[in-house]
């Protein structure tokens, strides 16, 4: 198995974590986005969409698209148990991460970090503030409740949007007025055998 990513991609993390979490032995291949190395024809072979992670399972069967990776890497495991309700409801988390949260957070967090925020992106990177803002008071609503996204217990839903949520701050983002959220936060790093993002 072997894992295609950027070790300081969130949706690649998303990947990372959960193999160690559950200790899936795999193959990590190093991709940089910025030098074009996802529009190689080895690579859009193997996902057609030109963009990271990927997952290699041989016999040129790959999958991409860090939600549906983990989700598989995860199956029947307490991360994504088998019943019905529970996998919908970490997907229902997974589609608020990928329509309502990362377009936001995650696209303030390149901006600035990969693109050292030129001037002119300033007035896209702003833009994104107040999307950002939204998904996060979504999510301490409901940590306000529950320990994790679901209840009482980590599942991917959890991975998916602690990813870019714990680095929110290099796009622009003060979780200080969060305090649910910052208490999620711990609770996922306290995880044993949780790795931060780049190990």
């Amino acid at each position: 198995m072997k894992i295609y990513g950027d070790r300081q991609s969130g949706n690649c993390y998303k990947v990372q974590l959960v193999c160690r979490l559950l200790d899936r032995t795999h193959d990590w291949i190093d991709v940089d986005i910025l030098a074009g190395e996802t529009r190689h024809a080895d690579f859009l072979a193997m996902n057609p969409n030109g963009k990271i992670p990927v997952l290699d399972l041989g016999d040129g069967i790959s999958l991409g698209e860090s939600n549906a990776i983990i989700n598989y890497l995860a199956w029947d495991s307490p991360l994504y148990p088998s019943e019905r309700l529970a996998q919908a409801r970490i997907q229902q988390w997974q589609f608020f991460e990928q329509y309502s949260h990362e377009p936001y957070i995650a696209v303030a967090r390149f901006i600035n970090k990969y693109l050292g925020l030129p001037p002119e992106k300033a007035d896209e990177y702003a833009a994104k503030q107040a999307g950002g803002h939204k998904a996060l008071a979504v999510m301490e609503g409901q940590l306000q409740h529950t320990a994790f996204l679901t209840g009482d217990c980590l599942t991917t839903a959890d991975i998916s949007l602690y990813a870019y949520t714990h680095v929110a701050h290099e796009g622009g983002f003060d979780l200080s007025g969060y305090p649910a959220i910052e208490a999620w936060l711990r609770r996922v790093a306290e995880t044993p055998n949780f790795i931060p993002m780049g190990g």
